[in-house]
């Protein structure tokens, strides 16, 4: 038996007229001049969109018309990630249920969110209105999400002109080695270099080099972008250098943010002798070393 088929078209020529009636045309004359309307019911509750009858009671409505949104609150929705030619949009929208402002119940309409993952109960949003409008629902493109933030760059240039005491560290680490100090009272061991001890007060006379290991005391995990850094999600430690007495702040790497932990000992991973200058990118992260951690 052979497989026919047979195209058909039904068609309204001219296009199918009806009356709109006083409710139903007060709310399309609205959306003409650009405002959102609803009706109000017997029992208080405000129609979005219009009814000619209360959905609950079946009675007629009040014929008292009161302006809701513009902005409302999505309540449920659905992701269209392949429009057809006869929707509102020609790329990846949301039909949702939308609760404009002061209304008791939902219209559907488009919602413009780039990304299902943008859609969420609750989101707010707004209606994008054409620039020509007819009297009709289509006269709002879709509904837009509100500007809930923002992204700023921030970059700020400067120059620091080390003191004494700094440019004597830094010299050391563009020859790849850490010059901490020790205090001739009480005997403690700082790093980077300095010319008078925290504790006591006096002043530091006694130079000390220091290896490039030591023990991860304390961190954090940023998930936020670094140029220094390996990758993101990305840890910066507090690391007791072997034989200092107080911590340096520097980059981990070489093992993935969630294996970090305190006690773990780490190196110093240099660049290469012939890049290095006076600064701590010298040094770009600390990496473990594989030795056993170290109880804290």
């Amino acid at each position: 038996m052979r497989n026919t088929q047979a195209e058909h078209t039904l068609e309204f020529p001219g296009g199918y007229t009806r009356s709109t009636g006083p409710v139903i045309g007060r709310f399309l004359t609205e959306l003409r001049d650009g405002r959102l309307v609803g009706v109000r019911t017997a029992a208080g509750r405000t129609l979005v969109p219009p009814l000619e009858y209360d959905p609950e009671t079946g009675d007629a409505v009040t014929g008292e018309f009161v302006e809701v949104g513009p902005a409302g609150t999505v309540e449920s929705w659905a992701w269209v990630s392949s429009p057809h030619a006869g929707h509102p949009l020609d790329r990846p929208f949301a039909w949702a249920l939308i609760r404009l402002d002061g209304a008791d119940t939902a219209l559907v309409h488009a919602v413009d969110a780039g990304d299902a993952k943008a859609m969420r109960p609750g989101m707010r949003v707004r209606p994008r209105w054409r620039a020509e409008r007819a009297g009709h629902v289509t006269d709002i493109e879709s509904f837009v999400p509100d500007v809930t933030m923002i992204i700023s760059k921030v970059r700020t240039e400067y120059r620091v002109k080390p003191g004494l005491s700094l440019a004597r560290f830094l010299e050391g680490v563009a020859e790849g080695v850490l010059v901490g100090c020790r205090c001739g009272s009480c005997g403690k061991v700082y790093v980077p270099y300095r010319l008078s001890c925290p504790e006591c007060g006096v002043a530091v006379t006694e130079e000390v080099t220091l290896p490039d290991t030591g023990t991860v005391t304390t961190f954090a995990i940023n998930n936020l972008p670094d140029p220094r850094a390996p990758e993101v999600p990305f840890v910066s430690a507090y690391i007791l250098l072997d034989g200092a007495d107080i911590p340096l702040i520097a980059l981990v790497g070489g093992v993935p943010a969630h294996e970090v932990r305190q006690g773990m000992r780490v190196r110093a991973v240099w660049v290469p002798e012939e890049e290095r200058t006076p600064s701590m990118s010298n040094i770009k992260w600390f990496a473990p070393t594989g030795e056993p951690d170290v109880e804290l």
